[in-house]
């Protein structure tokens, strides 16, 4: 799974240059184990790490470029994203 969200951090700062390595990684990380948690909540079958990959990247793909925004926006995320000293300036 460490391969799977390299590669996904990778695609995430490709899409979103104004992030750190480290903050994509969370975002990733964040994203990733989000989707898990809801999905078991609700009841259904755990569907696998490529399928979870593959929602991530679909996320990545439409909302990458402004997620470095939506962080304060949000009091969920914001304290663990709150770090403006590690953005790309």
């Amino acid at each position: 799974m460490d391969e799977k969200i390299e590669k996904l951090t990778a695609e995430l700062l490709a899409k979103n240059p104004q992030m750190s390595v480290g903050r994509a990684r969370v975002w990733i990380e964040l994203l990733w184990s989000d989707f898990e948690s809801t999905s078991a909540k609700a009841g259904y079958n755990y569907r696998g790490a490529d399928y979870t990959e593959n929602l991530v990247r679909q996320l990545i793909s439409s909302y990458g470029d402004k997620l470095h925004a939506f962080a304060g926006r949000n009091p969920k995320y914001a304290h663990l994203l709150d770090a403006s000293d590690d953005m790309v300036q």
